[in-house]
């Protein structure tokens, strides 16, 4: 069993109830994991990912390896056929049939480069893993996805829902830096799975991949989506048509008080990390109806649910 995508959930309402039960009780299972590693395997930074999936797999009783290949490993190449002339000092073949011998399960973080879109929808890192190793491997977000993340956000939508069908926004801001689509696109899969009133806004030109979002209704006005929302997800990702490429910076998209009180009285979320006062403003994510630490909280359970549900399956 592998965990790549929120399509690889079977079930997601049992799942976050699953997850929840965890919640209540991590160490419940410590002994599953016993004798078992986890490798985890990071291109780009990580904060909450790196540490709630190694604490997750600590509460399963699992040890645990990290290494970061920006600065420890030697450079890899992806490409079958070719002649190892230029910068990488290891193919993929190699490395992953190595790393599967040391680990039961391997954990990799890999961003889009943001340059060539073919080669990120391909996800070249994380398909030379599912192609190569000999174990399980999980997506700690890759080029297109973070469904740890998006599991996670589900996780804690349930915890605060007040109504059985909620309206939920997903919002593009503004940022200084080209970002990845990855979190918002698994938010989407995510979403299209929920009993939902789901909206995503965003300004014109910044679609996401339509292959992702054509099931789910898009509004250019934010003002008009943010209205009887009762919870909104701010994000920010580059030009997906231009691709990687920032071609809008209007601050009128920061989440801010006067947008919230369009709301329901909505909880306002994200994945963090978070520029204030440009993605939002200090007064919204200090507010008490601010719910990103208890959603950074919840990346613990997420991955804990998932390595468990490996672990079962490998028994």
């Amino acid at each position: 069993m592998n965990y790549t995508s929120i399509k690889n959930i079977d079930n997601l309402s049992q799942w976050v109830q699953d997850a929840l039960e965890i919640k209540r009780n991590p160490l419940k299972n410590k002994k599953l994991g016993k004798n078992k590693t986890l490798g985890m395997l990071f291109f780009n930074p990580s904060l909450r990912t790196r540490l709630s999936t190694q604490k997750a797999a600590l509460n399963l009783g699992m040890n645990v390896m990290a290494m970061n290949f920006t600065s420890e490993g030697w450079t890899l190449e992806f490409e079958d056929g070719v002649i190892m002339n230029q910068a990488a000092s290891e193919h993929i073949k190699e490395a992953a049939e190595v790393i599967s011998q040391y680990c039961d399960i391997i954990a990799i973080r890999a961003f889009a480069g943001l340059i060539d879109k073919e080669k990120d929808n391909a996800e070249t890192v994380m398909a030379g893993f599912l192609k190569h190793a000999t174990v399980p491997i999980v997506n700690m977000e890759g080029a297109t996805g973070h469904p740890l993340q998006s599991l996670a956000d589900a996780i804690t939508m349930e915890e605060h829902k007040t109504t059985h069908r909620p309206k939920v926004v997903l919002s593009w801001a503004p940022h200084p830096r080209a970002l990845p689509q990855a979190v918002a696109n698994s938010f989407v899969e995510m979403m299209q799975l929920q009993n939902a009133d789901f909206v995503i806004t965003h300004p014109e030109g910044y679609e996401l991949n339509p292959e992702i979002t054509k099931d789910s209704k898009i509004e250019y006005d934010q003002d008009k989506a943010f209205e009887n929302a009762d919870f909104i997800y701010a994000k920010n990702w580059s030009n997906y048509n231009e691709y990687g490429q920032i071609t809008n910076a209007d601050s009128n998209w920061t989440i801010t008080a006067d947008k919230m009180n369009l709301t329901n009285n909505a909880k306002f979320m994200h994945c963090l990390p978070v520029r204030r006062n440009m993605i939002v403003t200090d007064e919204v994510i200090d507010s008490e109806n601010s719910i990103v630490i208890e959603q950074a909280n919840n990346r613990t359970y997420s991955a804990q649910l998932v390595l468990k549900k490996i672990l079962e399956n490998g028994k």
